[in-house]
């Protein structure tokens, strides 16, 4: 995905989600259950082909059940294309 695209912050913010995730051998099932969300939910948060949006407060929710930093989740995508 372009860099440039207004979608783009949502794209390296899924993608930060899913690392996170599976870094810590969470289930898409379990992170929603520990943040209230619908699995359908996260899965499209984590999904580079849908264009789901999501608020600051959503964020701070995933990035505490992951147990990180919500600036983790704005890093840049080491194997990314510039």
């Amino acid at each position: 995905m372009n860099k440039n695209d207004k979608n783009y912050i949502y794209y390296l913010v899924g993608k930060n989600i899913k690392k996170y995730r599976k870094l810590r051998k969470m289930s898409i099932e379990k992170l929603a259950m520990e943040c209230h969300y619908s699995e359908g939910f996260i899965k499209n948060i984590e999904s580079p082909n849908y264009k789901q949006t999501f608020s600051l407060g959503t964020l701070w929710t995933i990035s505490r059940a992951l147990n990180i930093d919500i600036k983790l989740l704005f890093d840049s995508i080491s194997n990314e294309n510039p």
